[in-house]
């Protein structure tokens, strides 16, 4: 059985959604809020799989480009433009 995946994005105006509410299936409690989503949950799918293979490998992209049937290059820059993207979805802590 295929999960849905947690909208990230207004299905009307695709800006940025956010968490209001969270509850707990055992006991029902419900907690309210105005929340942003994690950078990580942010990503697509794609993007998230990328990382989740990324951390599996130890970190090695060798590894990783041999999994894929990509060169080195390829899955480097792949990981340079998302290091860029999560460094936009995370506010600057000066």
């Amino acid at each position: 059985m295929i999960e849905p995946k947690l909208p990230s994005t207004c299905p009307s105006c695709s800006e940025p959604l956010r968490v209001s509410q969270l509850s707990c299936p055992e006991c029902q409690t419900q907690v309210s809020g105005n929340y942003p989503l994690p950078a990580l949950l942010r990503l697509s799918k794609e993007e998230q799989d990328f990382i989740i293979q990324f951390f599996l490998s130890s970190g090695s992209l060798k590894k990783m480009a041999q999994q894929m049937g990509n060169s080195y290059p390829t899955v480097r820059n792949k990981l340079d433009d998302l290091i860029e993207k999560v460094k936009q979805l995370i506010p600057d802590e000066e």
